[in-house]
This record gives structure tokens, C-alpha cells and sequence, in this order.
């Protein structure tokens, strides 16, 4: 269960949302613990839509993970301090198909209300629920440029959550 953590709410949530995304990546996990995955990501966003706080995250069809989104309505944004860099660089480049790289990265799961599940190591965590998707079209890019990050034309569905809770590592 998640114990050591504080819930906080969206409306007061402080931190630097371009530097914690990009710089300091995230892990994205959807399943259950008999059968999930996690990925490291640094492309996503947060803001309000439909009147609630939303998250949307990007995942290309190819990952391990993607399977485990479509099959899951809840998942987690899970983010780390600067020692777990590390890990997070594994978790991004190993993939979970062949080997039980949650195991493998000494990382310890954490429920929230079994319906999605997190680290205990995080410093901060989204919990979220899928409440749309669309699939990325080359055709809709404004900007030429863009398509230069698909050289095997494998483009991301994203997925926009509904932010059901942060948590928030207590300091002890």
C-alpha cells in the first residue's frame, strides 16, 4: 500500500513541469502485477481539458507497454530524484517482453487501491485514468521537422489521463 506518501491535490502541486518531464524523465506503468510493464518517457504534459486535470503521455505501438495501456484503464507517472537516473536509463532501454525488468531494476512495487501501481522509490506519483486516445497522423504535423523523429514510421498514440491522484513522498 502506499504509506509513505502524502496525497496532494493538482491545484496547489509546485514543481518545475518542463524540467521534471524532460530532463529528469518519468516512468509510465499500466497492468497488474501478475502481468505489467514500465517504460521511461521524457515527451507528456499536464494542463485541464474537459474540466479536469488531465496528464497525456505518448507511447509508440512498438513498446512492451503499449499493450498494457490498451488493456488497462488506470496508470502511473511515476518520477524519481536524480539518484535513480540510472535505473531509469535500464528501464528504457531494456525491454520487459523477455525479461522482468521491474525485478531487475530493485525497484519496489506499490499499489494504489490495486488498481494501478507505482514505485515506493518515487518521489511523486500520478495516478492516473485513460479517458481518450488518438494516434498521432503524419499528415496532421505543421511543422516538417516533427516527422524526423519517426524514421520507421512508428507514431505514438497518446493518451490523456484523468489525474485521479498525486502522491507526494513524505520526508522523513
Amino acid at each position: 500500500m502506499i504509506s509513505k506518501f502524502q496525497k496532494i491535490s493538482p491545484y496547489t502541486f509546485n514543481e518545475k513541469l518542463f524540467q521534471i518531464i524532460d530532463k529528469e524523465w518519468f516512468l509510465i506503468t499500466a497492468g497488474q502485477p501478475s502481468s505489467m510493464n514500465t517504460m521511461t518517457a521524457s515527451w507528456g504534459g499536464f494542463g485541464i481539458l474537459w474540466n479536469k486535470p488531465v496528464c497525456f503521455i505518448f507511447v509508440r505501438p512498438t513498446r512492451f507497454t503499449y499493450n498494457f495501456l490498451e488493456e488497462n484503464e488506470r496508470f502511473t507517472m511515476s518520477f524519481f530524484s536524480k539518484e535513480y537516473k540510472k535505473t531509469l536509463s535500464f528501464l528504457g532501454t531494456i525491454s520487459g517482453k523477455n525479461l522482468d525488468k521491474i525485478g531487475e531494476s530493485g525497484l519496489t512495487l506499490v499499489s494504489i487501491d490495486n488498481l494501478s501501481f507505482a514505485f515506493e522509490e518515487s518521489r511523486l506519483i500520478f495516478d492516473c485514468k485513460k479517458i481518450y486516445y488518438n494516434d498521432l497522423l503524419p499528415q496532421n504535423f505543421l511543422d516538417s521537422e516533427i516527422g524526423l523523429n519517426y524514421k520507421a514510421n512508428d507514431y505514438h498514440r497518446m493518451y490523456i489521463g484523468e489525474i485521479v491522484n498525486i502522491f507526494e513522498k513524505l520526508i522523513v
